[in-house]
């Protein structure tokens, strides 16, 4: 797409005061976005973002009310994607109703185990497997009462971050950075810095939102996705404390920053990400050219680009409505799955032998490692598929040191969990498998577990 510069116009063609409207308007609500998604603050003994703020607070004062809102927002998801798919009534016709409840049987099926889990966990009822506080109960009691809160102001509040300029600003700036070291766009590092300083699927709602609107490849999307949605500063400091290492918490973030940034050297560069085509999302095409004209500087070009993006803006309530419409696919289209499938993950790790079985070829590698209790360890380096938080359950009971802190710092940097990211990443519309989550969910493994154990052995 043809990126046609307003800057010069602005300096030669428009009076002084239109000139300091386009770049306030630029800049105010670019400074909001940064403050809300990227400045690490301070906040009840941890380090989260403005956003967190928000959503921590809301969660905080709706803390029982909550997983009934939800259960009755998931099971009235599937009772609308039956009622558009038998009667679909007018009023469901070419409105916000058609893209949220216009599905397919397969994705109405998931909504309807999402329902039946939900409303067995709330009320207890069924078999305990599916209600236990380590299975459904993690699921709408802990993790849907986060994303509920953290999504909904994400989603409200994004357009500071990505529709007046701020993305295009940045992109040019670091295009030389990123290309080069992880082949992507100068852009995506505000992906990375809002997932590290808030949480990792709030970068995959920033990946989703630019793949579907032209700035991400298909490619782009996949490696950002898989690579730069990690587990925050304050899950981190979570994970550690909960395995008791939480005097160890500078070397333990330093060794998992060290290991993340190899793997995304290291995993675009390999299949199935390299596979991945360099086409973007059909219904709107390429949108996005960081590459700067000849006779331009970085700077200038980057400034020209940022109040183009900003004077397109036409009307804040247009963003805003944008926004809630996003928030109602989260929880009408998205919550749904993540009960489902989050407690279906939980339940296979928590009542079944699988990741025991799986992972006895694991035990002689760790012992070559040097690393203590190897066959206590090794489930927790394939249970994170499931859950992000299992690995830390199953190494807390482990008494050497160095073998909790390996556990924790591979169970951060695999990123591939099921019940959360693994489930946002199937539903959105970036072109990733099951699969291929689970191949890359052992790269990631394969690269980082040896990264980090030579880090502990240095360090502890």
């Amino acid at each position: 797409m043809k990126q046609e510069t307003i800057y010069s116009s602005l300096t030669k063609d428009q009076p002084q005061s239109m000139k300091n409207k386009g770049i306030w308007k630029f800049l105010l609500p670019s400074l909001l976005g940064i403050l809300l998604f990227l400045v690490p603050i301070p906040f009840q003994g941890k380090i989260t973002i403005g956003v967190g703020i928000f959503a921590e607070y809301i969660q905080g004062l709706f803390t029982a009310q909550i997983p009934y809102v939800m259960t009755a927002l998931i099971t009235l998801s599937f009772l609308f994607a039956i009622l558009k798919q038998v009667m679909n009534p007018h009023w469901m016709q070419n409105t916000i109703a058609e893209q949220l409840f216009g599905i397919t049987p397969f994705w109405t099926g998931l909504r309807l185990v999402g329902a039946i889990f939900a409303i067995a966990t709330l009320f207890q009822l069924g078999p305990s497997w599916v209600y236990a506080e380590s299975t459904g109960g993690t699921v709408l009691f802990t993790l849907i009462p986060v994303l509920t809160t953290w999504f909904l102001f994400a989603a409200l509040l994004m357009p500071f971050l990505m529709e007046f300029g701020l993305m295009e600003f940045i992109g040019t700036l670091l295009r030389k950075v990123m290309k080069p070291l992880f082949s992507l766009p100068g852009r995506s590092s505000i992906d990375a810095t809002a997932s590290w300083m808030g949480a990792g699927p709030v970068g995959v709602l920033i990946t989703t939102q630019q793949y579907e609107t032209g700035y991400y490849n298909k490619r782009e999307a996949s490696v950002i996705a898989t690579n730069f949605s990690i587990n925050s500063i304050a899950f981190s400091l979570v994970v550690i404390s909960f395995i008791g290492l939480e005097h160890l918490f500078v070397p333990f973030y330093f060794s998992i920053t060290i290991a993340v940034i190899i793997a995304a050297i290291i995993m675009p560069r390999i299949p199935p990400l390299s596979n991945k085509k360099n086409t973007y999302y059909a219904p709107v095409g390429k949108q996005i050219s960081e590459d700067v004209p000849e006779g331009s500087s970085v700077l200038q070009h980057g400034k020209e680009l940022a109040l183009e993006k900003a004077q397109s803006v036409k009307s804040f309530r247009g963003v805003l409505k944008k926004g809630f419409i996003n928030v109602l696919d989260i929880w009408f289209g998205l919550l749904p799955i993540v009960m489902a499938l989050g407690t279906i993950a939980l339940i296979l790790a928590e009542f079944t032998p699988i990741f025991t079985w799986l992972s006895y070829p694991i035990v002689p590698v760790l012992e070559w490692m040097r690393i203590p209790e190897a066959e206590a360890a090794a489930p927790a380096m394939i249970v994170g598929f499931a859950d992000m938080f299992l690995p830390a359950v199953i190494g807390k009971s482990i008494e050497s040191e160095l073998t909790r802190f390996i556990i924790a710092g591979v169970s951060i940097t695999q990123l591939i969990y099921m019940s959360e990211i693994g489930v946002l990443l199937l539903k959105s519309k970036i072109p990733i498998s099951f699969w291929e989550l689970g191949v890359i969910f052992v790269q990631r493994t394969i690269i980082t577990l040896p990264i980090i154990t030579v880090l502990a052995h240095l360090l502890l």
